[in-house]
Parts: structure tokens; sequence; C-alpha cells
């Protein structure tokens, strides 16, 4: 495109700074003059956020304008993920507008912003707003919306990849949605530098899903990042562990050479690990920092502004800083560990330079051999221009609530009309009326259960059909309310004495029933019962057979995992692998077999007098924590007497007195429909995935007037109207939902139904007379899995190196494989 429509006073600007105005900056300003909708997929760095805000600062310009007045009230919202985020724009676009001496007023709104502030807002808005999903869903619950938004020319959604595909992306397509109601003349644009699927995020981003009026605008290509994995100076690259810490000296060394060097781990604990272990070296005294989500709001933005003034050497980061604020002076990025998808890697290598025409330098850091694979997948991933990202799927029922009670907050509704706006999102077009009249009778009453109760009556519908508030009050108390983050919460795990043992994370021990066995602070505890945010356990009789863990952990992508696969059978591009990777994988292939693409190889072997079976799923971590889970349950009701398990993202080994000689009835499909039913309903899945739901839509509040309740007093309300549903009305909506999200979130069961097919057409079994290669760095960390991270990596070592030389050995191989 020419891009002839660009203002005169923006063209100045560019050249001013010695800047050009990219291809894809014009598109963007000539699809809004188009009057269409636009999507931009463009590289970090390459100028996007100012690429969706040139329409409105077009839009002000004095030639566009022609002596005409400057609009009046609120011209463009934009939509990010991240509170620090929308701060990071305001203080970017901020330069251009008073250089150009353009009357715009910018605020940002977020839970952090003045109640003063925030009742001015809605009453005299600035012509541009900057918020998040969850703001902008409690501004569209005010009556002022209607005025606010009604001449609104156009909704900018950052780090849409970020976002559209869960529930925060259900609660925005509702208020796209509604403020398109308001102002139907509202334009949307959407950016990312990481969409897989830009297609997918078009239908998203269209009303009525009519992606013709979608403009796809694809960002000028930039420099190709230089991606480098880092290997043992010289030792070899470990069998197990996660921390990495073998690198920690060359690590330093790279922090030294560079200015600032910015660290990626994939958790919290990491985070510190890693941090500690830098300074336990840091002879030189670099100023080092870390950031991480468990960090206090005056702690992260302390560090963040240290990085902005470039005072920083190094700064070891989480997730916390994957869509991160513009720092052009980060010259190297470190992923220690493995990426997990190719997407989060480019978002990570993106916060190198920040710049378009100069490369990202980036290095990876494998903990172990399996992590090195999964580097060099995802470093050719992104090399290939590669992407990868989570499905789309039908939008919350629970999300759909709250938005209900919003509009309701901001003025009467027709239900019919209603219903037809909430449709025009692709998130919530599969909402037929049966839906929607179950889902707004439980904001009516609570449902037929609880519809006695006069505090789960919110809605009422008057005789002409509409429905408004029950009482004013709820308005407040909505708003005191919504959100759709639910905090998870620790248990205290204890004996039934009183005596304390520590804590685990709520989403570990939402998966235990009574009479499980699991392993915590060295010994095997045996499950009486968890209520009320406690384990309660005694001694266990036998050894623990489910492994505990901390931390929340990164799926794999399917596209990397397959990518994984591929690596493992191309035996031709083994050279380029250093020579221990490529002996391993060699005397794998010898001593057994590879598991190709679409094939689920298992194998069986004796060791330490147990019976193991290994399953090569490459599904992800919590895929492979659920089918051990139901492995286990299937193989005691068949007497195989089962021992244990554990999995990683790549396997799953489970042991038991009892050798396995066909895996294949553990793994019918039919282990999804009794099995798994069987475990959600027995554990505490389902009774905490109702809780989330119910907070969010509005059935449980968190917030009163002056106090916040404790998660225990939150749990114990829901556990009560849980035990009434299950009982009286066990087709709730409410308990439709919470399955949803026991399935999807919680036991990505539907990466397990694909598994399971698999297993059905292609299963290979291979019966060993002892631990395989491919099988070490699975079983190398049994009986330490409940460890944090990195503080076992010496033990591993020691361990590993045991494992090894028998799965090594290449004399006398005894097979069998069916």
């Amino acid at each position: 495109m020419a891009g002839a429509s660009i203002p005169p006073e923006i063209d100045a600007w560019f050249s001013g700074r010695g800047w050009r105005i990219r291809r894809h900056q014009s598109e963007m300003l000539e699809a809004a003059d188009a009057g269409m909708h636009a999507m931009l997929v463009a590289d970090t760095g390459a100028g996007k956020t100012l690429a969706g805000f040139l329409p409105t600062l077009a839009a002000f310009t004095p030639s566009r304008l022609d002596g005409n007045p400057a609009p009046e009230g609120l011209h463009t919202l934009y939509v990010s993920p991240l509170k620090a985020l929308a701060h990071d724009v305001h203080r970017n676009l901020v330069v251009p507008v008073k250089e150009m001496g353009l009357p715009i007023r910018v605020e940002a709104r977020s839970g952090d912003t003045s109640s003063d502030r925030k009742k001015k807002q809605r009453t005299k808005p600035p012509h541009v707003l900057l918020t998040t999903p969850e703001s902008l869903s409690l501004l569209l619950s005010y009556p002022e919306s209607f005025e606010m938004f009604a001449g609104l020319k156009r909704v900018i959604v950052d780090e849409i990849h970020a976002f559209a595909t869960g529930k925060r992306g259900d609660l925005l397509a509702l208020a796209l949605a509604r403020l398109e109601a308001i102002a139907p003349d509202v334009q949307r644009a959407a950016l990312s530098a990481t969409v897989a699927d830009p297609q997918g995020f078009r239908e998203w981003l269209a009303p009525h899903g009519d992606i013709d009026n979608v403009a796809l605008v694809q960002g000028e290509a930039g420099a190709d990042p230089e991606v480098e994995i880092l290997l043992p100076l010289e030792e070899r690259v470990p069998w197990g562990g996660h921390a990495a810490t073998w690198a920690i000296p060359q690590l330093y060394e790279r922090i030294k050479a560079n200015r600032t060097t910015l660290i990626f781990t994939n958790t919290r604990f990491l985070a510190e690990y890693i941090f500690q272990n830098l300074w336990d070296v840091n002879e030189d005294n670099l100023p080092i920092g870390v950031h991480h989500g468990s960090l206090s709001k005056e702690a992260r933005r302390k560090v963040e502004g240290a990085m902005a003034e470039g005072t920083l050497r190094a700064l070891v980061a989480t997730s916390s800083l994957d869509l991160g604020v513009d720092w052009g002076d980060i010259d190297l990025v470190v992923q220690m560990g493995a990426p997990k998808g190719s997407s989060r890697l480019l978002q990570r290598v993106g916060r190198a330079n920040h710049r378009l025409d100069q490369p990202s330098r980036a290095l990876l850091v494998p903990g172990n051999r399996f992590e090195f694979l999964e580097a060099t997948a995802a470093r050719d991933a992104v090399e290939e221009g590669q992407r990868d990202g989570e499905d789309f799927r039908p939008g919350g029922l629970d999300v759909l609530a709250q938005h209900i009670m919003a509009c309701a907050c901001a003025a009467p509704f027709d239900e019919a009309v209603l219903l037809a706006e909430v449709r025009s999102s692709l998130a919530y077009a599969y909402v037929d009326e049966a839906i929607w009249q179950r889902v707004l009778t439980f904001v009516a009453t609570g449902g037929y259960a609880l519809k006695a109760y006069d505090r789960f009556k919110r809605i009422v519908r008057e005789r002409d059909g509409t429905w408004r508030l029950a009482h004013p009050e709820h308005a407040a108390r909505h708003r005191l309310n919504a959100g759709i983050i639910v905090d998870s919460e620790m248990l205290n795990v204890r004996f039934g004495n009183g005596r304390s043992l520590g804590k685990v994370e709520e989403r570990f021990a939402a998966a235990l029933s009574p009479r499980d066995t699991f392993s915590f602070a060295g010994m095997s505890l045996e499950v009486e019962k968890v209520k009320d945010m406690e384990v309660i356990v005694r001694a266990a009789k036998k050894a623990a057979m489910i492994p505990s863990y901390g931390g929340q952990r990164m799926p794999l992508t399917t596209h990397l995992a397959g990518r994984v696969r591929e690596m493992l059978v191309d035996r031709a591009g083994w050279a380029r692998f250093p020579d221990d990777v490529r002996e391993w994988l060699e005397v794998q292939d010898w001593r057994s077999q590879m598991p190709g693409p679409n094939q689920l190889l298992v194998e069986s072997f004796p060791h330490g007098q147990r019976e193991y079976s290994v399953y090569y799923t490459f599904e992800g971590w919590n895929a492979n924590q659920s089918l051990g889970m139901l492995i286990t349950r299937r193989m005691e009701e068949r007497g195989l007497r089962p021992g244990g398990f554990v999995a990683n993202d790549y396997s799953l080994a489970v042991w038991g007195l009892d050798p396995v000689k066909d895996p294949a009835p553990l793994l019918s499909p039919d282990i999804l429909a009794h099995e798994f039913v069987e475990w959600v309903q027995e554990s505490h899945l389902l009774r905490r995935a109702f809780r989330d739901v119910a907070v969010i839509a509005g059935m449980v509040e968190r917030q009163q007037p002056g106090r916040r309740k404790s998660g225990k007093q939150v749990t114990f309300s829901t556990d009560l109207i849980y035990d009434v549903l299950r009982k009286y009305e066990p087709e709730h909506v409410l308990l439709e939902a919470a399955w949803a999200d026991a399935r999807e979130r919680m036991t990505d069961v539907g990466r397990l139904g694909n598994l399971l097919e698999r297993s059905a057409r292609d299963l290979v079994h291979v019966e060993l007379d002892r631990v395989s290669p491919l099988a070490v760095p699975v079983m190398v960390v049994i009986g330490r899995e409940n460890l944090p991270q990195g503080s076992v990596d010496d033990d591993l070592l020691l361990e590993a190196e045991s494992l090894a030389s028998a799965a090594m050995r290449t004399d006398l191989p005894l097979i069998e494989s069916d």
C-alpha cells in the first residue's frame, strides 16, 4: 500500500526522529480509513502499538480536522492483559502526542487507579483510555457507560494471544459485543507478535463472525533472531533435573560480556533459585535483580524502574515479564530450562533489543537431555517462523453469568436483545435459547435448589419482559466482586492429632481422594479427608503411590511435542547433536524402539525389585499426571498391585509388584468415562472447579464492604452450596461449568483423549530386561519429585549415573515387542 493517507504531521514526526513509517503501520491506518476492523501480526520491535494508535493520532491532526474542533469524549479504548503494559504504553504514547502538539488526553484505568479518578473518568472521560478486560467490564456495569461509550470510535486489543483463548478473553468478547451495541460503528484492532492461527483470531475479533470485515495486516519482516543452545564445556548434558545449575559459571560470564541480560525461568521457585546461585558467584558485585508474581507490587515496580533506567546488568524473571515493557537496551535473553512452546520462546526472545532491524539474541539452557531436544525443536521452529498456541473453546457460562449481572447493573435489559448481542461474539455463538434460559434463571434465583433463599435473587423479570436488579445494592456488591482471576490457596497438611507437616498447593490437594497415598516431607502419607482447606492424613502402611509437586507448570505445546517426536526418528539428523546425546539415542534405538509420530510406545522392565512401565506420551506434564491417576486406579481394579507413578512432560512411569504384559486394556478410551468420572467426583477436583466458577458467576462473594473473606471462608461457602446442588440439582448450570473446567483446565483431558485414540490405533509395547536409555530422565526423579526443583539436582546426577550405566550397556539385549 502506498501510505498516501498518512497526515503530514505524523510523517514529519517520524522523519524528525530518523524513522520511516513502516508498511504495516500505514496499512493499519488505511484499514481504519476504509472502515475495516484489523488484525496486526508483527514482530516485537516493529512498532505494533504505534500502528494500532496511528488512526487515533491521525484523527486529531490539524490536517484531518481541517479547522474543525477536536473530537470530544472517549475516542479510543486500549485493552491489554497487564496493568504494567498499560502504564508503559501511556508513557510511550504521551511522547508523540506532545511532540506533535495533538489535543489528546491519555489516561490509564486499573485496580490501582484512585476512586476519585475513576468516578471522574465515567463523567468526563479522556480521549484515550488504557485499561484491562476486568476494568472494562466494571465500567460497563455503570449507568453512565451508555453516554461514556456512545461516541467510541476505536478499540485496540494488545497482546491478544495472551488471553483471547481463556476466560479473560471470554469477558472481553462479551464486553466488545456490548460496546458494539452502544456504539455500532466502533472499529476493533488486535495486535500480536506470536499468533499461530491469525485466521482464528480474526474470527474471534469479528462481530458476528464476519471475518471479511477484518483486515489481516502482516508486519514487515525483521532481522532473524539469533538463538544459541548452551552446552556444558567439559561435562555431559545432564540426564535429569530442570534447574540447569551446571550453567551458572558460563551464564555469569555471559552477563559480564553484555550490557543487560534478561533471564527467564518457568517457575517462581526457579527464579529465586537461579538468582541465588548467580549471587553466589557474583564476585564483581554486579547489580542483578529478580522479578516474579509473588513479589510485592512495590518490589516489582522498583525492579522495573531499574531496568528502564539501565542500572541492572541482569534480571531473573518468570512469565511476569513475557509481555514485558519496552526495554530497548536488553542485548541478551536467556531461557533456563525448556521453553515449552515456540511462540513463548519468540515472545521472550523479543524482549532483546526490541528493534526490528537488529537481531534479538537468545541463549537456551537445557536442564536435561529431553530439554536439549525440546530446545533444539523450539530453535528450529523459531528459525522457520512456526508458531504455536492454545485452541479456542466455547465461552464459559460462569463468565456469561457475570456479564449478565454487569448489564443489569447498568440498566434494565430485554432478554431477547441481550441474547442476540451475546451471540454476536464467536465465543458465545453456541448459546441457544435453552442454555440462555438456564443462565438467566441462575442469575435470577440461584437455580431450582436455591430459589428459596433471597440472597440469590439478584434480578427480576418485569411484566413487559425486561429484567432489572432485584435491589439497587446488588450493583455495589457486583462491582466489589466481579473479576476472572481466582487466587489459588495453600492447604495445610496435618495429622489427625493436629500436628502440622507443612503446606501443599490446592491444585495438588484437589486431586486427592480418601485412601490415596502420597509422598510429602520425606514421608508416605494416606489421605483421610480433605476439608476446610486442610488435608488430614495418617502415616501410610505402604509406600506412597502419588508424587506430590509444587508450582504451576507450563504445558508443553502439541506443536513442539510433535517436533521432538520427529527428531527421535530422524536418525540422519542426530549427527548435529552433541556426542553424548547422539549416543543416548543410538543405544535406545538399538536396545528398544523410538516413539514415532502418531504412535504410543510403552516399555516394560524390572528395576530394583519393582516392575515398571514407561508410557512415552509427549502430551505434557498435566495430562501425564492425570493419566497416572487413572492408570493406577485401573491397575488396582484388575489386581495388578500398582506401587506409584511419576510424570514429566514427555513420559509417565508407573510401577508395581506385577509386570504389565499388555498395556492396551489400561489405555482403553472408556477410562475417560469410568475412572475419570469417579476420580473427579471422589477427589476435590470438582469442588475446587466449582468454587472458581461460583466466585466468577457471583454466587459467592469474596468481598463485602470493609472486609474480604479468607480463602477458607470462601471455600466453606462454596462447599456447602456444592453439596446441596449435587444432591438436589445435579444438572445445575454451574456444575456443568465446573465439569468443563475440571476436564480442560485441571486435567488436560482433551490431550488425554487424543493419546487414547492414538494408543487404540498404534500401540507398541516393548518388554526389556532392564531400564532403557529413554526412560532414565523420568526414572531418575522417582522419590524426589516432591522436592523443590533445583535443590536435588546434585543428587539426581548421582542417581542418573547409576541408572544410565545400566541403560547404556549394549550387551545381550532382551527385547520382546508386540
